[in-house]
């Protein structure tokens, strides 16, 4: 052993390092302690019975050892053991083999010094013959495996064997080669002569008692006894050894487990002991048995050796046992010290990266803010972390206290305990003074912010007062005197409204004052200055209008004009005096003249320039109140993204988020931080480059108008959005979040931000507008608010266009939305070659049309249920016009909001009522530009006017162009008109038609139906008009979702149709797309579809379901369709030959 870290500690060896062993550092205590232990197992093994030398035992030969050829009875002649050879008339047929094994057993009983003496051995022959007596001799001659001291022969008795054994005894007697004394004994008697009768048993006269079989058995049970104490040391020093070249893991969860593991073979090993101890004492009772029972008995050599032998191993097992004890205590609290210590590491890693995950957030509280409302917020954050931080300090001053109490039980890992304890204290420290240093710093910078904010508002409410003084009424003395003095008691405010020493600022706030902080430190400077400058040129204007009128007044004629309101201020009146005066004082009146001209011009000039000393004034006003919102926007946008949307990818608050907002973020978000990015990295700052320049702001925007447009891909996700906020809104993570914030509204508040920032842009450049007429970017300014209104007119109607459903198409290919809105809609059809008057209800169909580039969709708006965005409508898509067949008359007779679109030589016609002129107008001019453009597209050369201004597009370039026959204001006369014309062969056959009816007709000309039976075949009332009736509407407007009484028996074959009685109540559920009601039967629990036709007959009567006039079903007003035609365009496919 060789001692490397102080006399305590050593690097042992536990075995030769040929057979696997190493090194394993213990303490000298715990190395003593296995010595110990180890050496009571090594004597268990190789000392005790001679283990190795012996390898026969008494269970291996228990069949030889019963014959009894041989025996060791217990007797001693001068110490030497005596084997005795009884009468065995088949001696001389045992097998070699088994006579030696017998004899090798015998001899190896006795203690090695006995045997060392040498054997004496005992041949009972009295009853065999010489040959006998030969054969056993040369036998144990050549085959006896230990020393002999002697041998003793008892001859044969008979007359005849005793004659031959002694006269060929004496003659062959160095045949046998034996180098110990051989002796013939003629009697027991002479026998006793050699060896006392106490060591011989009673068949050789002697007084021993001796029971072969009891002596086998306790042969037996004594060396199994020696075999298990045997094996239990064995086992011993294994474990000791494994335990003793044990590496402690390396963490607490294997340590642990290594304890358990140790344990649980301790706690195995003990019970190995405590059954060798418990056999070993009943084999010391087997021994004992018979001094027990008679306490005269006196044992034998044999059986005090046995005894001897069991008493010793089970001392040396007991005190193997204490040694184990021992050293397992020491081991045990080894493993148990390594398990706190790994614990304790373990801890202080965690504390250690949670205090340096800290420090790091701390790190990232450098900035200062850009406003007192900004630097609060870091206060708050700073707070809020300054709590969670004080968690983590006082875990790690518990850990640290932890550590002292581990160090202060004498733990054998002080070396590494002692400098974490240390660490941890100094790191702690360091946080808790950095800590103190960062609050008191933005406190410091929250001083200065409000200080630079107060001036800030000083400047701009004296920038304002300068504005709201009206100039007209400062032209009087009085009114100048009134605005001076108001200006004088503004410059007397208190002198903690105003900066005074720069130089002093720098000073006092050296510490917080950045690069970005200075140059916002400056600008204040420079705002307090540039307003006092305007308030001086102000009061030095004020006082010298206040001063003009106290000058002396030389006496003058009157002047003409004062008799202007006389009632003699007549011409005849005025000129005899006005001839006076001029002949009085010709140059002077010239020169009073001519002064107040003067005087009057530079009142003028001077009022001139006050207005545009105001206008700029307001300007800067609403330019700063874009900027300062601006900034508040970007935070409120990143107090959002930080506090919600970061936080949803926090592992610590993933038991808060409900299932139906796991990985729902980009929903409920949208592209908000694509927003913030651009905001904070570009629009934010380019904004700011404009501080000085308003009038010049909307270059800014024009520049960055395409980004704008990202507003449009967050408003058309606004309503999945509200959708899922209202479904999670009361989950305990937006509470958690909120709470966090500190924010007194919720997080729908801010999900609106972006929606009411994109409309706020365009009140301000309305303002700046109104401010900035005549300036050099007002042409900017005003593009700039027509792009900022375009962007939300197609922010709404894509809003209103994602709505859509049951378009089998694709949207994007009838290109550019350009108008959608709400109309009353009639419709007319032509059935073969004979036109079918439209009898036209006085309740037209409601339809929201699209315009679109290259068609116009008609659609039925349907109102949601629910709240905010979810109660937005739907439309569900009816019909489209391909707008290559279309053609408009732009005014119907009798209502100025109504203009037809019609198709295919006006087969199909459709009446539009807008709800004002100006709506139709604008829907009318639209369309104009679309068909002009496709016009233009066709290459058409110019347009021909009829004279009943009915305009005819060519369908190519090839087509010969002709007037349309409409010359009056008659219907009658346009349908004989149209009766004669022939039919040219359309493009687009059935461009008009939906793309569902596309597929199951051939076009318009064979059939006639009417629009609302193209809509999937609703169904209609024979009773009413087919051209105009709108049965789903009817239906949609009479059904609902409910539950409703049934009135009548229904029932189907079909597998999804659905069986009902009347009385039972069922409750409608949902509407499918082909317009049937999905309705389930509550008194049986069966679902199935029932067609809207059959439903309404069913429940017609129920109380439960909304009620109808009778006459919304069946009144029929008939329009006239003859209207004046005043204006018409024609499709494409509507030219006649």
């Amino acid at each position: 052993m060789a001692a490397e870290a102080g006399p305590q500690l050593l690097d042992v060896y536990l075995q030769p390092m040929e057979d696997g062993g190493g090194f394993v550092r213990i303490c000298l205590e715990e190395v003593r302690s296995y010595h110990r232990f180890s050496q009571s197992c090594h004597w268990l093994q190789n000392e005790i019975m001679q283990a190795e030398s012996r390898p026969l035992c008494a269970s291996d030969i228990t069949f030889q050892l019963q014959k009894q050829f041989a025996f060791l009875p217990g007797g001693r002649q001068d110490g030497c053991p005596i084997i005795v050879f009884p009468e065995f008339p088949t001696f001389g047929d045992l097998p070699e083999e088994e006579f030696h094994s017998v004899l090798t057993y015998l001899t190896s009983v006795p203690s090695l010094n006995a045997a060392g003496v040498g054997f004496v051995l005992v041949i009972d022959r009295r009853l065999d013959k010489w040959a006998s007596v030969k054969a056993t001799l040369l036998r144990i001659a050549t085959s006896f495996p230990a020393n002999l001291h002697q041998v003793l022969i008892l001859r044969p008795t008979a007359l005849l064997q005793r004659t031959i054994s002694d006269i060929l005894f004496n003659l062959k007697k160095d045949d046998f080669k034996m180098k110990v004394p051989v002796i013939m004994l003629s009697s027991v008697t002479e026998l006793h002569t050699y060896i006392d009768r106490t060591q011989l048993t009673e068949e050789l006269g002697g007084t021993q008692e001796y029971c072969h079989e009891k002596w086998i058995s306790h042969r037996t049970a004594i060396e199994g006894f020696a075999l298990m104490v045997k094996k239990t040391a064995q086992t011993l020093q294994s474990f000791g050894t494994e335990l003793a070249e044990t590496e402690l893991p390396n963490d607490a969860l294997a340590t642990t487990s290594l304890l358990g593991a140790h344990t649980e073979k301790k706690d195995q090993m003990k019970e190995d002991l405590r059954i060798a101890q418990n056999q070993g004492g009943r084999l010391l009772e087997s021994i004992k048995e018979p001094v027990l029972k008679n306490p005269e008995y006196i044992m034998n050599q044999d059986e005090l050796e046995n005894l001897a032998t069991v008493q010793r191993l089970m001392s040396q097992l007991d005190e193997t046992e204490a040694a184990f004890d021992e050293f397992w205590q020491r081991h045990q609290t080894k493993l148990e010290q390594c398990l706190q210590l790994r614990h304790f590491e373990h801890g202080f890693r965690e504390v250690r990266a949670q205090l340096d995950t800290a420090a790091e957030r701390l790190a990232g509280f450098s900035d200062v803010g850009i406003s007192p409302a900004h630097a609060e917020h870091i206060l708050r954050e700073l707070n809020n972390h300054e709590e969670k931080v004080s968690d983590i300090l006082i875990r790690a001053q518990a850990l640290a206290c932890e550590g002292d109490r581990l160090i202060e039980s004498s733990h054998y890992a002080v070396d590494s305990i002692l400098p974490k304890c240390g660490d941890l204290r100094t790191v702690t420290e360091a946080l808790v003074t950095e800590l103190r240093a960062r609050k008191g710093h933005l406190l410091k910078a929250m001083e200065l912010h409000q200080t630079l904010e107060k001036a800030a508002k000083w400047c701009d409410d004296g920038i304002y007062l300068l504005a709201s003084q009206p100039v007209d009424k400062c032209q009087s003395q009085d009114g100048a005197e009134s605005a001076l003095q108001e200006l004088e008691r503004y410059l007397d405010t208190p002198p903690q409204y105003r900066l005074t020493d720069i130089g002093a600022i720098w000073r006092e706030y050296e510490s917080v004052l950045t690069a970005e902080f200075r140059d916002h430190v400056e600008k204040g400077f420079k705002k307090q200055a540039s307003m006092l400058e305007m308030f001086d040129k102000r009061m030095v204007s004020l006082k010298k209008l206040a001063a003009k009128q106290t000058r002396p007044v030389q006496p003058v004629a009157p002047r003409p004009e004062a008799y202007s309101k006389s009632p003699l201020s007549s011409p005849a009146h005025r000129v005899p005096e006005k001839a006076t005066s001029e002949d009085d004082a010709p140059n002077g009146e010239t020169c009073r003249r001519a002064e107040a001209q003067r005087q009057n011009s530079a009142t003028r000039h001077a009022s001139q320039s006050e207005e545009e000393e105001n206008l700029a004034v307001l300007r800067r006003h609403v330019m700063n109140e874009l900027l300062e919102t601006e900034r508040a926007y970007v935070e409120e946008l990143l107090c959002v993204l930080q506090g919600y949307a970061a936080e949803m990818d926090n592992p610590a608050m993933q038991p808060l988020i409900p299932s139906a907002l796991q990985n729902k973020k980009d929903v409920l978000f949208g592209n908000m931080p694509e927003i913030y990015e651009f905001h904070k990295r570009i629009f934010l700052r380019e904004l700011e480059m404009y501080t000085e320049s308003p009038e010049l702001v909307g270059r800014c925007f024009l520049e960055r108008m395409t980004d704008l447009q990202i507003y449009e891909k967050y408003c058309q996700n606004k309503p999945r959005s509200e959708s899922l906020w209202r479904q999670c809104s009361d989950c305990a993570f937006f509470q958690e979040c909120q709470k966090n914030l500190e924010h007194k509204l919720g997080l729908d508040s801010y999900l609106l931000k972006p929606v009411q920032r994109i409309t706020k842009y365009q009140l301000l450049l309305k303002e700046l507008l109104k401010y900035s007429k005549g300036c050099e970017g007002a042409d900017d300014l005003q593009e700039a608010l027509t792009s900022i209104l375009g962007i939300l007119k197609a922010v709404n109607d894509s809003m209103h266009l994602i709505a859509i459903t049951g378009y089998e198409g694709n949207l994007s290919d009838l290109g550019r939305l350009l108008m959608q809105g709400s109309f009353s809609v009639w419709t007319e059809h032509k059935k073969g070659h004979a036109k079918v008057k439209d009898l036209a209800r006085f309740k037209p169909m409601q339809r929201h049309l699209f315009l679109h580039e290259k068609a116009l969709l008609f659609c039925k708006r349907r109102e949601e249920n629910g709240e905010g965005y979810e109660k937005a409508p739907s439309y569900s898509f009816k019909h489209t016009l391909n707008m290559k067949a279309v053609g408009i008359t732009e005014t119907v007779k009798g209502d100025s909001k109504k203009f037809e679109v019609w198709c295919n030589a006006r087969e199909e016609v459709y009446i539009v009522q807008a709800s004002t002129a100006e709506v139709k107008t604008a829907w009318v001019n639209e369309i104009r530009k679309v068909l002009t453009g496709q016009l233009k597209a066709c290459r058409e050369a110019s347009q021909q006017r009829a004279p009943d201004q009915t305009f005819q597009f060519p369908v190519s370039e090839s087509a010969p162009v002709s007037v349309s026959p409409l010359k009056t204001s008659h219907r009658g006369s346009v349908k004989k008109g149209e009766e004669k014309k022939t039919e040219p062969a359309s493009p687009e056959p059935s461009s008009s038609s939906s793309p569902k009816y596309n597929d199951k007709s051939k076009g318009w000309a064979k059939a006639s139906l009417s629009l609302d039976i193209s809509e999937e075949n609703d169904g209609y009332s024979s009773t009413e008009d087919p051209l105009n009736s709108d049965p789903e509407e009817e239906v949609g407007r009479k059904l609902a979702p409910g539950k409703y009484t049934v009135v009548a028996d229904y029932e189907k074959g079909g597998q999804q149709d659905l069986t009902v009685k009347s009385g039972d109540m069922v409750q409608l559920i949902k509407e499918g797309e082909d317009g049937q009601w999905f309705v389930r039967n509550l008194k049986t629990s069966k679902e199935g579809w029932v067609t809207p036709s059959n439903l309404l007959s069913l429940i017609g009567e129920s109380k439960s379901s909304q009620s109808l006039s009778s006459s919304e079903g069946s009144a029929s007003g008939h329009l006239s369709t003859s209207s004046s035609c005043s204006e018409t365009y024609a499709s494409f496919s509507d030219i006649k030959a």
